[in-house]
């Protein structure tokens, strides 16, 4: 959707569209994950949770903006696994909009710049090999 979103809208629209979408996204992986697992969660692995809830209460923000940054970790797994934790649902959101933006960036220019091929020679142009690095 980023692809054909990106060819039609350009970079700043799309990467608006984008990171609002994602982050609501995001949100509403979290809530279902809290609700259907989140006490079942607590009561099992209450002595192996406290030691991770104890950091997700002090430090919560920043271990998710950090996970937000690293595109090698499934951002289904970050949405759920911190379901599982306390981390407050705004604190959840805006973390995730503000550390999914840059990628989305990346990701809508990278698409923008497939959007304005002419033929399959643009692909190999420094411009668009500069925007997937």
């Amino acid at each position: 959707m980023t692809l054909a979103a990106s060819a039609v809208f350009g970079l700043i629209m799309d990467s608006i569209t984008v990171s609002f979408a994602s982050a609501a996204g995001a949100t509403l992986a979290f809530l279902v994950a809290r609700y259907l697992t989140h006490d079942f969660a607590q009561e099992c692995f209450r002595p192996r949770l406290k030691i991770i809830n104890n950091g997700i209460e002090q430090e919560g923000a920043y271990y998710l903006f950090t996970l937000r940054l690293i595109p090698v970790i499934p951002f289904f797994l970050i949405n759920i696994l911190f379901g599982l934790t306390p981390i407050r649902t705004n604190t959840y959101l805006v973390v995730s909009q503000i550390g999914m933006l840059v990628g989305t960036i990346v990701y809508v220019n990278a698409c923008t710049q497939l959007g304005r091929l002419d033929s399959a020679d643009g692909i190999f142009s420094p411009v668009l090999i500069g925007s997937f690095i």
